[in-house]
């Protein structure tokens, strides 16, 4: 169904129900990666087996990976219930992998960080939800820098040093608090592109809310970085 058959009050209720479930997914994926990351990191026995076992910690990570982009590449031949499945799946390997997380900082960095994050998050959100600008250009310059920000940590990796980390840290949260805004509006247009109730739109939705649980993630360990007080 597309955009030109609604008035203007019925895309605008679409969008506020379609966005409500992106969020609700979003938030549940969060859920679940904190509470595995919390679980794991005050478990002794299963934290060690993930930081001592190199090839269990990497294959963790290659998973992750593999189920993103198993999921973009066939979200159009899969059900809404296997797209769900597989997006709680990626969620719950992510709070394995972050559980590391736990060990480096103390609590009460975490959490206010959790906050600052959750704060920024919400912001940039509710701009990209309601500007009336077009921010498609914003998605091209995030893209290019995204990728520089990628090949910058390949390259310090080796390097190893310490003013390149801190460029390539507030190059990446100016990154996902852009992508933030910008996926956000390109979320919300995705609303009215598929019946409502549909398959296709149920399958929309947990895309949308992937988008999103990457751009907060991110966003979230860099700001880590930077407010995170270490043990």
């Amino acid at each position: 169904m597309e955009v030109r058959n609604y008035t203007n009050q019925q895309i605008q209720t679409i969008q506020a129900a379609f966005m409500s479930k992106v969020y609700t997914w979003m938030s549940g994926g969060l859920a679940i990666t904190g509470l595995i990351a919390m679980w794991v990191a005050s478990t002794p026995s299963l934290i060690e087996t993930i930081v001592t076992n190199q090839f269990l910690f990497f294959g963790l990570i290659i998973g992750e990976i593999l189920l993103v982009g198993y999921l973009m590449a066939r979200i159009h031949k899969i059900s809404a219930q296997t797209a769900g499945i597989i997006f709680t799946g990626y969620a719950a390997l992510n709070g394995l992998t972050l559980s590391v997380v736990f060990l480096a900082y103390t609590s009460a960095s975490i959490a206010s960080t959790f906050f600052v994050t959750a704060g920024t998050f919400a912001i940039m959100s509710i701009y990209g939800y309601y500007t009336k600008k077009d921010l498609t250009s914003w998605g091209n310059l995030l893209f290019m820098a995204l990728i520089g920000v990628i090949i910058a940590s390949v390259v310090n990796f080796f390097m190893q040093s310490e003013m390149l980390y801190w460029l390539i840290t507030y190059a990446g949260v100016f990154v996902f608090v852009g992508l933030t805004a910008y996926d956000t509006q390109k979320i919300k247009r995705m609303s009215t592109a598929n019946e409502v109730g549909s398959e296709n739109e149920s399958k929309g939705a947990i895309v949308g809310a992937l988008m999103l649980y990457l751009d907060f993630i991110n966003l979230f360990l860099l700001l880590l970085r930077i407010l995170g007080d270490r043990k």
